[in-house]
């Protein structure tokens, strides 16, 4: 995974190729469980695919987006918020949900 500021969140979520944000706080133990979930599919797919964002050093982002909890994982392509996700069931639940950006 890998940990992007909210510099560069702005410069990804315009870019013209799928790019997959986790929006989490250090503080949230949901938000740890789903990181691992996450890390579980870079592994198995062996790739880094996901952008980690703590919301506590991307406020105006966080706000700009409409993020109202963490975890949260959002998909942009050319600055178009295309899906977001706040619920993590499980791995085949997210790669059924995300499989479509993973490609």
């Amino acid at each position: 995974m890998i940990e992007i500021n909210q510099k560069q969140a702005y410069f990804l979520t315009q870019k013209k190729d799928y790019h997959i944000i986790f929006v989490n706080s250090p503080f949230c133990g949901t938000c740890k469980v789903a990181r691992r979930m996450l890390e579980y599919i870079e592994e198995t797919l062996g790739k880094e695919i996901f952008y980690e964002l703590n919301v506590t050093l991307a406020p105006n982002w966080v706000q700009e987006h409409e993020v109202t909890s963490v975890p949260c994982l959002m998909v942009f392509k050319k600055g178009d918020n295309l899906d977001r996700l706040y619920t993590f069931h499980s791995v085949p639940y997210l790669l059924k949900e995300m499989g479509p950006y993973l490609v």
